[in-house]
């Protein structure tokens, strides 16, 4: 039955992708805020698909630490999940992504449209003043920037190392860090297919203030308050592969 209702998500998932997609072209002229909104049912879509036929729920933990404006939303990544929860609630936003995802059919046009920063993560330092100078003009525009600080989905019960980009970011441009944790892979597996009944936990914390602070000590704050939470979601502390990066 779990493979029934994850090819019958999995399906869904797909052709939704595909409409949204061809309407993405049609709505590419009108304003950012319009076009979000058009384009983030596609998520609020999936998310319902997903709580009627894979039994996927979920509940989020610090909503009052939700900023009202703009902010770096520095999220764990475990699942595809996140990605499409984070717009039912945080404001509108723009996504740190790699480049090579606007190159995919459909599924591509739909993330151009909503104007992410899109880099070559071999690039290196340009990469990195790239996150910095883009975001802080959808920041200072009025959107808010999601960076998966790991870079990649990490399995369960593991932490990848955290890039220095999100934190240098929230240091350069002054606006707030919020951290975001989840349990989102216990019920959709990084790389997996199938997709498990349960009730996923978001945790949102208070926005770290970064002024008189380095990136480092951002990243530091981060990852302790992001172990500290993943330890309470998965009832033991996560495996962390690397050290964070540090400012040069």
């Amino acid at each position: 039955m779990l493979m029934v209702r994850s090819a019958i998500f999995a399906v869904l998932h797909i052709v939704t992708a595909v409409i949204f997609s061809f309407i993405s072209i049609f709505v590419w002229p009108f304003p950012f805020k319009t076009r979000y909104r058009i384009m983030t049912r596609w998520a609020q879509l999936n998310l319902w698909l997903l709580a009627r036929i894979c039994r996927i729920e979920y509940r989020v933990t610090g909503l009052e630490n939700v900023p009202d404006g703009p902010s770096v939303i520095l999220c764990k990544h475990q699942s595809s999940w996140e990605t499409l929860a984070l717009q039912s609630v945080f404001p509108p936003q723009v996504w740190v992504l790699k480049r090579e995802l606007l190159w995919l059919p459909f599924f591509g046009w739909g993330l151009a449209c909503l104007n992410p920063i899109a880099i070559d993560r071999k690039a290196g330092k340009k990469a990195l003043q790239q996150v910095i100078d883009q975001g802080k003009q959808r920041l200072d525009s009025g959107k808010c920037v999601v960076v998966f600080p790991e870079g990649t989905r990490v399995p369960v019960g593991q932490m990848g190392r955290f890039g220095i980009g999100g934190a240098r970011l929230a240091t350069e441009s002054g606006y707030p860090a919020v951290p975001v944790a989840h349990d989102a892979g216990k019920v959709w597996p990084r790389h997996g297919f199938i997709k498990y009944p349960g009730m996923i936990n978001m945790v949102v914390g208070k926005p770290i203030i970064t002024e008189g602070k380095t990136a480092t000590q951002v990243n530091r704050i981060l990852q302790d308050w992001m172990i500290e939470q993943m330890t309470n979601l998965e009832g033991a502390p996560p495996k962390v592969k690397d050290k964070t990066q540090e400012d040069h």
